[in-house]
């Protein structure tokens, strides 16, 4: 006899649907409001989204529709194959999240954020020098594009690990309070 598997309803999807609009419109505000350039909490929403939705596949539209929606807003269109690497890469963290469900305490989830900064500086300044015409496409102009780019990673960093405690500890913040916590 074969096992009967319930599909999610979309009632019981709703806290996760509200979840992801209100992630999306946190991080398109955020990138639209004036901000040290790449302290923001974009890859941190979508770690945390991975972590704690019911549903945790959606977590990678959290990082891919803000940046769209905040590109198309505000900052015109980019060439697609850069912007194909940044999503790509700014989406990392969700899907580490996901990987990693239930696996790790506070102190790993905050920790597992270094790599996934580290991995979004390495893909997207390597995108620029690629595909931009930027800098001569050899080592000597990949050296320049990544010299040229790190005064940005120490606020992609800060921007990540603050983020994400705030993100994290919000939540389980929230969850202290009986009367606020989802039961």
């Amino acid at each position: 006899m074969p096992v009967q598997t319930s599909k999610p309803t979309l009632a019981a999807l709703w806290p996760d649907l509200a979840l992801v609009a209100f992630l999306i419109a946190f991080d398109v505000i955020a990138r639209l409001l004036p901000h040290a350039y790449g302290f923001l909490p974009i890859a941190a929403s979508g770690l945390f989204a991975a972590r704690v939705l019911k549903l945790p596949v959606l977590a990678v539209a959290v990082p891919v529709v803000a940046m769209s929606i905040s590109s198309w807003l505000a900052f015109g269109h980019d060439d697609w194959r850069v912007a194909l690497i940044v999503y790509t890469a700014i989406s990392i963290p969700a899907v580490v999240g996901i990987l990693s469900r239930g696996k790790l305490g506070a102190v790993g989830t905050v920790a597992i954020m270094l790599p996934c900064s580290l991995a979004f500086f390495a893909l997207s300044n390597f995108a620029v020098w690629a595909i931009s015409g930027l800098y001569s496409l050899d080592l000597a102009g990949l050296t320049q594009c990544y010299i040229a780019a790190l005064p940005f990673l120490q606020y992609t960093v800060a921007g990540d690990m603050f983020w994400t405690a705030v993100l994290f500890g919000g939540y389980w913040a929230i969850q202290q309070v009986p009367a606020l916590a989802r039961r």
